[in-house]
């Protein structure tokens, strides 16, 4: 049997057991069987680059090997696993470090939220306590904002065919247009106050208004520092609770440990998951100012917001944190990310591209329908995992682990510059 014909034995488990809504692995068709810093192994043997990184849930790599060894030591020491919101040392370490390493250099004050386990329950307590602080009940989001896959969170979300999965009408949100999302002559943000000063707009002023800076899933689009701080002053003046969603942007993968800090701005509440729990565990965080945390104990709750294994984890992460040095690399690597896409585009006019995003989170968006896509397809081939984004899947994105190194960094790049190749390649034999 040939290495293609083990894999596709292998999957056939998936294809007779799981359920039709498994998507990634039809992306990447293969059985993954081992995984250390950027790259990842399957079954038969094969080395991938990994620049997808779990969607932002893998900033530090796999298996890192601090965070290894203290998810085992505790685990040998019989160490608390499940506590629901007790009290652990565990919590206390993280809670403790968070503040002294993240929060109080930064010059924010926040209260620590544990929601649930996933980027969607962070968003889910965000929303809520900002209805319960107004009083108000709608709340403005952005055209190809993802915000997560539960009800309130979906109601906060632009993609159609996301939202159609809810199955009921998706009510108390109204979509703005993000920054740049018309024309770069536009300023959405005169627009949107618009809306809110006329009477007769429909609109009525929200309990909050909910953003990323650069959105990943909705095509890997930054919005302007300007644009940023000019929405945190219609917020004040209007006296809106401002959300950032960071689920997918923070914890470094734009270049600082929260994406807004370049912008100056600090928002009422913080939406933190994917990579905080540093080694691919789940955990979620939302962070409120603390004139805001009014919450009745108990009156948000869940089962699993007590992960200890991740608060062993996450504490070892913050260690990257605690001067500017990770910092740096990171953003001397993200010039050099920028640098190889806009070669690429320069390169290779027939793709159409246009470079989006910042940090560690950018990407080529294509005006040709299918391309990035293609592109994908043909470096998964050759050794690199990388996935699409936007609303038509028009942008590649590259999302490589904050940790990989220059060599990692280069291979990745030269397999990409061959799948364009190989795909314009394609298509102009398909032309003539």
């Amino acid at each position: 049997m040939n290495t293609r014909e083990n894999a596709e034995s292998s999957l056939h488990v998936f294809e007779k057991y799981e359920s039709e809504v498994r998507s990634y692995i039809r992306s990447f068709p293969t059985v993954f069987t081992k995984a250390q810093g950027y790259k990842m192994w399957d079954e038969n043997g094969k080395e991938y680059i990994d620049f997808f990184s779990g969607a932002g849930a893998l900033n530090y790599g796999h298996n890192h090997p601090k965070m290894k060894q203290r998810l085992v030591d505790y685990m040998m020491n019989d160490g608390i696993t499940h506590s629901l919101d007790m009290a652990t040392d565990a919590k206390a370490e993280f809670l403790q470090n968070f503040n002294d390493i993240i929060l109080e250099p930064r010059n924010l004050d926040y209260k620590v939220m544990f929601p649930g386990p996933t980027g969607t329950n962070t968003v889910e307590s965000a929303l809520k306590i900002a209805r319960k602080v107004t009083g108000r009940t709608n709340v403005i989001s952005f055209t190809n904002g993802f915000h997560g896959m539960t009800i309130g969170a979906l109601s906060v979300t632009g993609n159609s065919f996301k939202r159609q999965g809810a199955g009921i009408p998706l009510q108390h949100s109204v979509a703005m247009p993000y920054d740049n999302y018309v024309s770069d002559e536009l300023d959405t943000v005169e627009y949107l106050e618009r809306f809110l000063e006329d009477n007769g707009s429909g609109v009525s002023v929200p309990a909050a208004i909910i953003l990323e800076t650069v959105q990943g899933e909705g095509g890997v689009n930054a919005a302007r520092f300007e644009w940023l701080k000019k929405i945190e002053a219609v917020c004040k003046r209007w006296g809106i609770l401002l959300i950032i969603d960071d689920v997918q942007a923070g914890c470094g993968r734009t270049g600082t440990f929260f994406s807004f800090e370049p912008a100056g701005i600090k928002p009422d509440i913080v939406c933190l998951s994917k990579s905080i729990g540093g080694f691919g565990l789940p955990l979620a965080l939302t962070l409120i100012k603390p004139e805001y945390d009014i919450w009745e104990p108990g009156e948000h709750n869940g089962t699993f917001r007590g992960n200890n294994f991740a608060f062993l984890t996450a504490t070892e992460a913050l260690e990257f944190w605690k001067d500017d040095s990770f910092e740096k690399e990171i953003q001397e690597k993200s010039v050099k990310i920028s640098e190889f896409l806009e070669k690429i585009v320069a390169k290779y006019p027939e793709i159409k591209g246009a470079v989006k995003g910042r940090g560690f989170m950018q990407g080529i968006a294509s005006k040709i329908n299918g391309l990035a896509s293609k592109v994908c397809e043909e470096a998964f081939k050759r050794g690199l995992i990388m996935e699409t984004a936007g609303a038509n899947d028009e942008v590649f994105k590259l999302f490589p682990a904050l940790i990989i190194d220059q060599e990692g960094l280069d291979k990745g790049f030269e397999i990409i510059e061959q799948s364009v190749a190989a795909v314009v390649n394609k298509k102009e034999a398909v032309t003539n």
